[in-house]
């Protein structure tokens, strides 16, 4: 590989939608790292489906752009907070990061979440402030309010001393004056290289190199990639391998690989400050350290943030069960998890004592909806109860986790707003009036105040709410109900099909969650009620046929539209007592208990429990 000076590791730290995966599009494009006739789909990075569709990046992944004589190593971090347990590793790998924030938008919470850890682990940051093009840009108020974010987060003298470049990522454009727009991102890579330090040469002390993300492939099997922290490492050569318990054994590197632009390159050797990828060393796990045989130093554990969400995951046992899924055992469900378990270095899966039943815990809810999600897509059927935050004890103190939400929204509905987050037990630590009739509310609020929240929010900003969180802390445990579903639901009485005389029958009583055609079981939830208590209906009865109908009778008759839940709705939807069935092309809520007769026997018995104790 180069000589230490003309390399630079940097990460790439953005809010959802703020432009960062765009912005490493253009920097791959204008490196020349594709050829000119190379088909290069947009959002490279995003290599994951899930990603694609949402927009999101989930995984942690590395590129690497030459830039004159310079090789410039880029790592893309996750921008939401769930994802934690990626960025934590991340900033171990890299010596600076590139901060991009929308000038429009300017700080959101996922971004301050990333920007913390980078700043502890003393990184050198450039701020890169995106969008410029946009209408309604404001840098300079966007540049104060990065600053006075860096002092929040406490920040060092050098930190605050922080380049910007002014960027449209869509237009492949930058420059160091907010005014005026260069032909090219050549202000970002002179910034880059100026700015970013390069790693220190100690290529002929012993090996180091601490595994930070895993890859896996048929062939080679298990895949180690990080950063080569001090020495050289070689194919072929032999070294030691030191878990996080500190124990020692053999391994031998069989295949080394390098990165240049999307594709892993195959190498001899690398030296300290390479991003390299080991393949050959079997059963390697996350934060372990691949050292000199004779000198097996390990570096320090990687400290990765406690979930603060759990759910049980269930083999699926509704009478619809095995239809549409590949694999529906516990011991396939069972396999997947721990699968999981080998990349996800912050989810925890634990064994209860039924052999169908898994208490699964990660960072939140879109962690816990994309392993969902990942599972169903691979043929998976399962259920999964709702989604539970954490209490934690630290020194006596019951304490749960809370989150900083950050919303916009039209002034008109702000009243509404902080009057159902009043109910949520959130408090206001911020409100900023941007013009334009837009509002922004930010509220420390209890995380379990959050669950099921997004719908109501939406509907009571009519849509043009922009809501957004972020773990924050942990605090003393606010007692009584906080949040959930305050309205009822309409459960179906038998097994059948859904028909357009039977919801009909019905409508009046709630919104419908089915279509005519829909085939529904006993316990099966079809709608929601209009008021707070459960009800039996049956939306499968047909219209008894006369000899007096008329041809044109029901012609005039229309059904309202009924709601459908994308995954995170029917999790976020869910009860105590309701499970949530997920199979590859259906998502339904059911009653734990599907028999009528079964529910009330146990409401009866839980309620005279209640009045003994």
């Amino acid at each position: 590989m180069l000589a230490r000076t003309h390399l630079r590791n940097i990460a790439i730290i953005a809010h959802v939608d703020h432009g960062k995966t765009t912005l490493v599009d253009k920097l791959l494009q204008q490196s020349g790292t594709f050829r000119e006739n190379e088909a290069v789909q947009e959002r490279a990075m995003d290599s994951n489906d899930i990603e694609r569709e949402r927009g999101i990046t989930i995984l942690a992944k590395n590129t690497a752009v030459r830039y004159k004589d310079y090789l410039i190593n880029i790592v893309d971090t996750p921008g939401h907070a769930d994802f934690g347990g990626e960025v934590e590793r991340i900033m171990k790998m890299v010596d600076g990061v590139l901060l991009v924030v929308d000038a429009f938008e300017g700080c959101m919470p996922q971004t301050k979440f990333v920007l913390r850890k980078a700043l502890e682990q003393n990184l050198t940051p450039i701020v890169v402030v995106n969008k410029i093009d946009r209408p309604n840009a404001r840098p300079a108020e966007v540049v104060d309010e990065v600053l006075e974010l860096f002092i929040e987060l406490e920040a060092n003298d050098d930190q605050l001393d922080f380049p910007v470049v002014y960027a449209s990522a869509l237009n492949g454009t930058a420059s160091l004056d907010p005014a005026r727009q260069e032909e090219n991102m050549m202000a970002l890579f002179e910034t880059i290289v100026e700015k970013i330090p390069h790693p220190v040469d100690n290529s002929s002390e012993p090996l180091q190199f601490q595994v930070t993300l895993l890859d896996y492939n048929e062939y080679l099997g298990r895949i180690a990639i990080g950063r080569v922290n001090r020495g050289t490492v070689k194919q072929g050569q032999s070294i030691a391998v030191v878990d996080r318990e500190g124990k020692v054994r053999q391994a031998r590197v069989e295949k080394l690989f390098g990165f240049q632009g999307l594709k892993r390159i195959e190498i001899d050797s690398a030296g300290a400050g390479d991003i390299v990828a080991i393949a050959g060393i079997k059963d390697v796990n996350i934060g372990e350290t691949l050292a000199d045989p004779a000198r097996p130093e390990p570096l320090p554990v990687l400290k990765i943030d406690e979930p603060t969400m759990q759910m049980t995951f269930l083999v699926n046992n509704s009478p619809f069960a095995g239809r549409e899924g590949k694999w529906v055992t516990s011991r396939k469900l069972r396999e997947r998890l721990f699968q999981e378990l080998e990349t996800d270095v912050s989810l925890r899966v634990e064994e209860t004592d039924s052999p169908d039943a898994f208490i699964v815990s990660g960072r939140g809810e879109l962690h816990l909806g994309i392993l969902i999600e990942n599972m169903r897509r691979e043929g998976y059927e399962l259920q999964v109860s709702k989604p539970e935050v954490i209490i934690k004890e630290i020194d006596g103190v019951k304490m749960e986790p809370l989150e900083r939400l950050i919303i916009d929204v039209p002034e008109e509905s702000m009243g509404a707003v902080m009057e159902s987050l009043g109910t949520r037990k959130a408090e206001m630590v911020n409100m900023i009036n941007n013009g334009n009739g837009q509002v922004r509310l930010e509220f420390i609020i209890p995380a379990r105040g959050l669950i099921g929240y997004r719908t109501q929010f939406l509907t009571l900003t009519r849509g043009y709410g922009i809501m957004n969180h972020a773990f924050d802390s942990y605090g003393p445990y606010i007692g009584g109900q906080v949040g959930g579903r305050h309205q009822g639901v309409l459960i179906s009485t038998e097994n059948g099909t859904a028909t357009l005389y039977g919801i009909l029958s019905v409508e009046d009583r709630g919104t419908l969650f089915v279509e005519p055609g829909t085939e529904v079981y006993e316990g099966m939830i079809v709608g929601e009620h209009n008021r707070d208590n459960d009800i039996v209906v049956n939306i499968c009865k047909e219209k008894q046929l006369t000899n007096m109908r008329s041809a044109t009778k029901e012609e005039t008759v229309k059904m309202k539209t009924p709601r459908m839940f994308s995954l995170e709705q029917a999790l976020e939807y869910l009860n105590d007592d309701e499970y949530c069935e997920i199979t590859p092309k259906s998502i339904r809520l059911r009653k734990k208990i599907l028999q009528k007769g079964e529910r009330e026997k146990y409401e009866k018995q839980r309620r005279l429990a209640g009045v003994q104790g």
